[in-house]
């Protein structure tokens, strides 16, 4: 279940052999979990991306993750559903 808006956030680390890794939420400094299952993209520490909380069964995790780049910047911040403008 989907819990709010997109956030903006750094890859903590993200380990490849295993799919999993650590996101760390820009605006309250929290990591979420996020699995290879989640991701939009490729991701590497150190990337900034977007992501969505949703509910697991294991707690909260980070879906939806989407790098964030010189071509997708405009389209992110300026998406009516994002209320979060950095």
């Amino acid at each position: 279940m989907k819990l709010d808006y997109k956030h903006f956030g750094v890859v903590k680390f993200f380990n490849v052999g295993r799919l999993y890794g650590f996101i760390t939420d820009d605006k309250t400094g929290k990591d979420y979990f996020c699995h290879n299952n989640g991701l939009a993209c490729h991701i590497k520490k150190g990337d900034k991306v977007t992501f969505e909380l949703s509910e697991c069964s294991k707690g909260v995790e980070a879906v939806n993750v989407t790098l964030i780049n010189s071509d997708n910047l405009t389209n992110i911040l300026c998406d009516g559903n994002n209320k979060q403008t950095e």
